[in-house]
């Protein structure tokens, strides 16, 4: 088939970035045969997904050597409305393991290369469907957001990343990192591109007990009018925290844009931010320790060669020799954070902490209409430089994991590059199932960018 040789070639010239954790061309030429002959608003686009949501019949790895052999045996529901609207999954996409990172080196497949400068890393945990739209192999992509995994990496690309609200995207087939704070979303070009897919993967599903039951709207009518009268609210404790300069500064001029359209910019408090990243380190890696027990080589996934001398051998040998570093590290936390003795001062007090940062956002949307601040603190690193430092690592994710624990939406868009050539992103925040009013701002954005 003619596409399928056009995407050989294709890949091939991509290769050097490492974005895909396999293709199985005879799926795809099976695949290719049926979409061919839909005609929905994703006929003839192509779509990468994150390897951590199912596909029936391709692997789901998760970038791990644990699941490196297992194949998904059903679609998950994001991926049903995909192929129902014509799409073409082409491949799935190269991941931190298991979703744990923010840079794309934590994967059994080696680490994803930002298109943009393959000497730095793409972000994570999602780097892989970043990289595929950065690099023009595909239209869109799905990624999931646990405390950053969309709109980080869409930041350090120069792409579009929206993380929902939480419950907006069905979660049926998606591998769990965080259940209380995982959410799949799209990673594309435009605004315009990421209001049609969220269109599409949006909705209750009775399979997703965390499934909201909203109407979803036509998310790109909201596209068509230049926003009118929007408060913007800027975060000022979440501004004091270290910021590149490049970075400040294409912020501020955003913010200038903005006030020169007439919008009304304000101050806004999130005084519980402070202790965002404490809360969510806590929290994520107690879900993890628990969502990742089921990954002991028994009914599926990596087994040990070696010969155990008992049952807890057995599964410690299995789990030692397939989990990477920072899948161990996350477990060994959450399940310190959980253990008896330790509950109420770490992970009883983390929970009243999301509850405060919770309160937070509903007062400042209640003053503003929408939050804005930098995706990231920086642009893009060089790949290799923060790998020794878990903090470090961790502190990227800066102003992007209060809004998990919030389980609002945000919108990261670019805005402009480095003097390096880097992009920087610039994100939008906004109540509850409001996602049409932060693409509106995005859209707009976006225009007075080009």
């Amino acid at each position: 088939m003619r596409m399928i040789e056009e995407l050989r070639r294709e890949i091939r010239n991509i290769e050097q970035f490492n974005i895909f954790t396999g293709i199985d061309w005879k799926w795809l030429e099976k695949h290719l045969e049926r979409q061919e002959k839909l005609d929905g608003p994703l006929s003839g686009k192509r779509i990468v997904i994150k390897d951590n949501i199912n596909v029936k019949g391709l692997p789901v790895t998760c970038g791990s050597n644990m699941l490196k052999s297992y194949k998904a045996l059903y679609n998950a529901t994001v991926i049903e409305k995909i192929l129902a609207a014509g799409g073409i999954i082409i491949g799935k996409a190269n991941m931190d393991e298991f979703a744990m990172g923010s840079s794309n080196e934590y994967s059994a497949f080696g680490p994803v290369k930002n298109p943009v400068n393959p000497a730095y890393v793409p972000g994570g945990s999602s780097g892989g469907s970043a990289a595929a739209v950065a690099s023009g192999i595909a239209d869109y992509a799905l990624g999931s957001d646990t405390g950053g995994s969309i709109r980080q990496p869409a930041a350090y690309t120069g792409t579009v990343g929206l993380k929902p609200s939480y419950g907006r995207v069905s979660r049926y087939g998606l591998t769990a990192f965080a259940s209380s704070l995982d959410q799949i979303g799209p990673i594309t070009r435009t605004v315009a591109q990421a209001a049609e897919l969220l269109e599409i993967i949006a909705g209750h599903d009775a399979r997703d007990a965390t499934s909201a039951v909203q109407p979803v709207p036509a998310y790109s009518k909201f596209l068509t009018d230049k926003p009118k009268k929007i408060r913007i609210g800027i975060p000022i404790e979440l501004l004091k925290e270290a910021i590149d300069a490049d970075v400040r500064s294409a912020f501020e001029k955003t913010i200038d844009t903005c006030r020169q359209a007439g919008f009304e910019i304000l101050n806004v408090n999130l005084p519980n931010s402070r202790y965002a990243i404490a809360a969510y380190y806590i929290l994520a890696t107690a879900e993890a320790s628990s969502n990742l027990a089921r990954f002991d080589g028994v009914r599926y996934g990596y087994r040990s060669q070696s010969e155990a001398k008992d049952i807890s051998s057995f599964f410690a040998q299995n789990r030692e020799e397939a989990f990477g570093q920072e899948v161990k590290r996350r477990i060994m936390l959450g399940t310190y954070v959980l253990s008896s003795g330790y509950y109420d001062a770490y992970y009883g007090k983390a929970q009243k902490v999301r509850r405060l940062i919770y309160k937070d956002f509903n007062t400042a949307l209640s003053k503003s209409d929408l939050i804005v601040m930098p995706t990231t603190p920086t642009p893009a690193f060089r790949l290799g430089e923060k790998c020794d430092d878990p903090l470090a690592m961790y502190l990227n994710d800066v102003f992007t994991v209060a809004i998990n624990i919030a389980g609002v939406p945000a919108l990261s868009v670019p805005m402009g590059k480095t003097e390096a050539g880097l992009p920087m992103g610039f994100q939008i925040v906004g109540r509850p199932f409001q996602e049409g009013t932060i693409l509106q701002l995005g859209h707009f954005i976006e225009e007075k960018n080009e």
